[in-house]
């Protein structure tokens, strides 16, 4: 059971629920794709009553939860989507693991009135529940504080348009220490015993230390063999102190000697939007079929011939002019950076505020493309409006 929701549903995802015929509910979304493509799509009252029934359900976008939270009646799933996106709750019941964590809630009306001095910097601000990197700070100074609290301010209004309520609510902030060591993302689902089964570990790589974009996820041989069975251990633990079962998430978490901790639980999806296909991209398989039909990846088979290569997935948020129309993008000019271009799924920024998600292959000995997606200067490929307007529009 899946729930395709926008803003975007990738080729390879079609393709599956072409052959697989896997039900999806049928929304606006699966409306679109049902114009091109024989999918099967089931309404509210059959696909609820399926899920209700104890159906394994997925979605591709947190924009489905406000659907989920009207039609589905099994606690198990809408109290699990509650807890995972609540960072503050899931602080409380992980502290036993993190005693010495230091975090703190703080309802947005009320930024204004912290108190800068009570921090310990660096720390970390971001909405309590959120998507995507949205609204998330690095703060070292008072002077990095003033200015988030203006970005917020000023971007406010835009999150609201873009995201629903139950994906992004920045009714509340919280404040937290900033956390050393490497940055993961992992795609994983909890089975019928609560044990997780990773299937895919992507190592975060960033241009600085205040970037906290979305730009370089990689995933390969090398980064798999070494973390996967950490972050399963790790994740079967955590999930001691929720108690979920048949239940997928995507963790975000650092790595610091050994020591793992969360960042952040997205529950009920993968990789944002489309960013789980880099799994199918990199070693042939759909995360969500793993999930749904309850499969435990052999990667000593699904690694075979991938030695010396990375596999990476980046979202790429589009230049300001770009997101308000003031200007077109070279698409053409920025992907002839990469050689191992695997695919492009462009968004409209006027819509997104994104250019898209990119899928490269690269060499692991050679961080050339890499460094240059994660560094690149994105307004230099912004281009006047009339030459935008002869360019392939977004399908």
């Amino acid at each position: 059971m899946m729930i395709i929701d926008e803003p975007f549903a990738a080729p390879e995802l079609i393709e599956y629920l072409v052959c697989t015929q896997e039900p999806v509910l049928l929304n606006s979304m699966a409306e679109k794709i049902l114009k091109r493509h024989s999918i099967k799509a089931l309404g509210d009252e059959e696909f609820a009553a399926r899920v209700n029934a104890g159906g394994r359900l997925i979605c591709t976008s947190e924009n489905a939860f406000s659907w989920i939270a009207q039609h589905i009646e099994d606690e198990a799933v809408t109290e699990a989507i509650a807890t995972f996106k609540d960072k503050a709750r899931m602080r409380k019941l992980l502290a036993p693991m993190y005693p010495s964590l230091e975090y703190r809630e703080i309802p947005t009306a009320q930024l204004k009135e912290v108190c800068f001095e009570d921090f310990s910097t660096p720390f970390v601000l971001k909405p309590n529940v959120g998507y995507c990197s949205v609204g998330v700070y690095v703060v070292e100074s008072r002077q990095q504080w003033d200015a988030a609290l203006a970005d917020i301010d000023e971007n406010m209004a835009v999150w609201r348009s873009r995201y629903a309520k139950s994906a992004l609510d920045e009714g509340s902030f919280v404040a937290e220490s900033y956390l050393e060591g490497t940055e993961f993302a992992v795609d994983a689902f909890f089975d019928n015993n609560g044990e997780a089964v990773v299937l895919d570990v992507l190592r975060h790589e960033f241009a600085n230390a205040a970037d906290t974009s979305d730009r370089c996820y990689v995933t390969g041989a090398s980064v798999v063999r070494e973390y996967a069975p950490a972050f399963a251990s790790w994740l079967t633990e955590v999930n001691g102190h929720v108690g979920v079962k048949d239940f997928p998430v995507h963790v975000e978490a650092r790595m610091s000697n050994g020591v793992i901790t969360p960042i952040e639980f997205n529950p009920l999806r993968f990789a944002g939007i489309c960013g789980t296909e880099v799994a199918y991209h990199a070693y042939g398989f759909h995360t969500y079929d793993y999930f749904l039909h309850d499969i435990r990846p052999n990667w000593n088979e699904l690694l075979k011939g991938k030695e010396g290569k990375l596999y990476c997935m980046g979202y790429l948020p589009a230049p300001e002019k770009l997101a308000a129309g003031e200007c077109g993008f070279d698409y053409d000019g920025f992907l002839s950076h990469f050689e191992g271009l695997q695919a492009f799924y462009r968004f409209d920024p006027r819509q997104t505020g994104a250019l898209g998600f990119i899928f490269l292959e690269t060499e692991e000995n050679d961080e050339t493309e890499r460094a240059f997606l994660c560094e690149a200067d994105l307004t230099q490929f912004c281009v006047g409006v009339s030459q935008y307007a002869t360019m392939p529009q977004p399908a």
